[in-house]
């Protein structure tokens, strides 16, 4: 039987062998900070070797799927590099979820963005509200979104469409992510879970030998890209993590203002 009391960000749900996981800090919509990071990173090891969960179901509590890093953190990081988050511990969400032989339901209630949105992204069924909208914004805080965007968004939607909204930091709307095949389908937000629900029992009450092993050979197409260019994206993610650009933007969001780069002002930070 597997403990999931030591749970306090990650609400676990369990009936009729499907897994609910709702990610529970609403007030900071779902935002990660260091302990969610650590949650995250393990649940779904925990998952893999809980003989009583055959599906999953991933969601967020409140208005937000989850907003992605936590800003405050980013800030301090800045000058307190003790406090960030190592790049193994990211690395590790990435590969713990393509490692799950459980397929995984992601049910998008509202935003999700950064690496929520990532997390999201590499679930094997996406299907999101029509007031969810989906989005890679790390340029808007001066760092490049190295922790799974730069690998995950191009697979799905081909590079063109990548470029544009990790270059840009635009946010799609649902109807428009499942148009350019970014999720599986968008649903009213009274259906949501109902969706996800029944996608789940598909799964939980099929065959789930054959559902595992065929989850487990698409994603070996993932897992190589990962291999591939993790370790490169997310340095170029913590280089720009020490950039002025990234100090600026921070600051500038929390005082609520236009950031002003340096770079744009004739003062680039390059490699």
């Amino acid at each position: 039987m597997v403990d999931y009391s030591k749970y306090s960000y990650i609400k676990v749900e369990k009936k009729e062998r499907v897994a609910i996981l709702t990610l529970n800090n609403p007030d900071a919509m779902n935002a990660i900070g260091k302990p969610e990071h650590a949650e995250i990173e393990h649940i779904f090891e925990d998952m893999n070797e809980d003989p009583e969960v055959n599906a999953v179901i991933l969601t967020g509590a409140g208005r937000a799927f989850s907003a992605g890093g936590d800003i405050n953190l980013m800030i301090t990081g800045y000058t307190d590099h003790s406090i960030r988050i190592p790049s193994t511990s990211v690395k590790r969400i990435i590969i713990n979820l393509l490692s799950c032989r459980k397929p995984v339901i992601a049910a998008l209630n509202g935003a999700c963005a950064g690496l929520g949105a990532t997390i999201a992204l590499q679930c094997d069924i996406v299907i999101a509200s029509e007031k969810a909208r989906i989005g890679d914004p790390h340029i808007g805080v001066g760092i490049l979104p190295g922790d799974g965007g730069c690998i995950i968004w191009p697979l799905l939607v081909g590079m063109c469409k990548a470029k544009q909204y990790l270059m840009t930091g635009e946010m799609v709307t649902a109807a428009e992510a499942e148009r350019i095949g970014l999720i599986t389908k968008v649903v009213p937000p009274e259906k949501l879970m109902e969706e996800a629900w029944a996608y789940a029992k598909k799964f939980a009450d099929g065959p789930t030998l054959a559902i595992s092993l065929t989850k487990m050979s698409l994603n070996k197409i993932l897992m190589d890209r990962i291999n591939l260019l993790f370790d490169t994206t997310i340095a170029y993610e913590y280089h720009t993590l020490n950039s002025p650009d990234h100090l600026e933007a921070a600051k500038a969001f929390l005082e609520k203002r236009t950031p002003k780069f340096r770079s744009s002002e004739g003062d680039p930070f390059v490699l």
